[in-house]
C-alpha cells in the first residue's frame, strides 16, 4: 500500500445511491475506523476482552502502512463503512495480490450503496496498482455480502480454506 495510508484519495460514487465519498483513513480517523471495526467484530461475534484492542490494532496498521483502510461517508449519515486490505503475494501467478480482509457497513448505512462503493474503490485501486486479483472470505450464512461480491464479479473458488489456531482463541471467519 506504500504511501497510500498518508494520502486522502477520494472517490465519489453516485451510481449506487447518494453522493458517497470513499477515502483513505489516516491517523486522524482511527477513532472513527475503530468504532466501525468494533461493529464488524460484533457482527462476527468476536469476543474482544480489551475494549481498546480494535483501536490499537487499526492504529498500528495505519501508522506502519501495513494495510489500506478505507472509509465510506454518506451524506446525512456520516462515516458508515470501512474496508481493510492487506498486500499479499500469489505464488501461482508470481504477482502481488490483495486480501480484502474486512468490509463492514454499520446498520445506519446499509442499503445506501456504501458497501458497493467501498468494494469498487478497493478494486479500482487494485487495478491501478497492477494487482493480479483481490481475494476475500465471508461467512457461509452472510448471503447479503455474497450477493454483493458476486454482483461485482467475484467468483467463489473451489479451494477449501483451512485455519490452524495457534493463539488458543476461537477465530471467527471474516
Amino acid at each position: 500500500m506504500s504511501g497510500q495510508a498518508a494520502e486522502q484519495q477520494v472517490e465519489r460514487s453516485t451510481q449506487d445511491g447518494p453522493d458517497i465519498v470513499v477515502r483513505t483513513a489516516g491517523e486522524a480517523d482511527v477513532e472513527t475506523a475503530a468504532a466501525l471495526f468494533r461493529g464488524y467484530l460484533d457482527f462476527y461475534e468476536v469476543d474482544v476482552q480489551d475494549a481498546d484492542a480494535p483501536r490499537a490494532f487499526l492504529a498500528e496498521r495505519i501508522a506502519k502502512d501495513e494495510s489500506l483502510v478505507l472509509l465510506a461517508d454518506v451524506p446525512g449519515a456520516g462515516t458508515v463503512g470501512f474496508a481493510q486490505v492487506y498486500r499479499a503475494f500469489s505464488s501461482l501467478t508470481l504477482t502481488t495480490a490483495w486480501i480484502l480482509n474486512d468490509l463492514y457497513v454499520a446498520p445506519s448505512g446499509r442499503r445506501t450503496g456504501a458497501g458497493r462503493a467501498l468494494l469498487r474503490e478497493v478494486l479500482r485501486r487494485a487495478r491501478a496498482a497492477g494487482v493480479a486479483g483481490v481475494q476475500l472470505e465471508t461467512a457461509y450464512d452472510n448471503t447479503v455480502a455474497q450477493g454483493l461480491y458476486e454482483a461485482e464479479g467475484f467468483v467463489r473458488e473451489e479451494f477449501h480454506v483451512y485455519f490452524h489456531d495457534l493463539s488458543g482463541k476461537t477465530s471467527a471467519e471474516g
